[in-house]
């Protein structure tokens, strides 16, 4: 599933209305909730502070409000945008200090609309996968090939121990495992052991491996 690992802040302006966009990363509705409340502390001028927030791996808790804008204008726009996205654990308040100028129903969900993507593309969204960290020990013959079958599978090097043996760390999706390893023994010759193995969340941002 994706998730905002980063959040961010978007804002655009409308007909002089200004809609500023929170994004935060949340894992309960209770953070939701307190991140809500912070934002109307934050923003108690404004005419309205509109939220939506999806909570679960497949997304089971979705709530969304208006906050005073005409019914439908603004949290069930927000919200369609997180769910368009596939984008779980997410909460956002999109705030608006009104301009002076009625923008009309669909220039609200548009504005709604476009102020959540505004702040999304300010946050830093990863795919979180589920998958195993896995240790291979192999002699030094053995380097090359299992270098050349984890890059050939776009598998990251965690890192590297290099003694009277060498043990290389990877992270693998749990459903390529067993191929892998059937991988590994033939390139080795059966020379290649797996001591350690342990199942873990993980996502990959600019390269970087992040472990959940």
């Amino acid at each position: 599933m994706k998730i905002v690992y980063k959040g961010g802040e978007g804002e655009i302006v409308e007909k002089k209305s200004r809609f500023i966009a929170t994004v935060r990363p949340v894992n309960s509705e209770e953070e939701a909730l307190e991140l809500i409340a912070a934002m109307k502390k934050k923003y108690w001028d404004a005419r309205h502070n509109c939220f939506a927030y999806v909570i679960g791996d497949r997304g089971e808790l979705q709530r969304c409000s208006d906050d005073g804008e005409p019914q439908g204008t603004a949290g069930r726009p927000m919200l369609e945008v997180l769910l368009g996205e596939e984008i779980r654990n997410v909460v956002v308040v999109v705030t608006r200090y009104f301009g002076g100028v009625l923008l009309g129903t669909g220039g609200l969900v548009r504005a709604y609309s476009r102020s959540v993507q505004e702040g999304l593309k300010n946050s830093t969204v990863v795919e979180k996968r589920e998958g195993v960290r896995l240790a291979i020990r192999t002699n030094y013959t053995g380097i090359g090939k299992i270098q050349y079958l984890l890059g050939q599978r776009s598998l990251p090097v965690l890192d590297s121990e290099y003694t009277d043996v060498v043990v290389i760390r990877t992270v693998v999706p749990k459903e390529t495992v067993a191929a892998l390893w059937e991988a590994v023994t033939e390139a080795t010759a059966g020379g290649a052991q797996f001591p350690e193995e342990e199942p873990v969340s993980y996502a990959i941002c600019d390269g970087e491996v992040i472990l959940f």
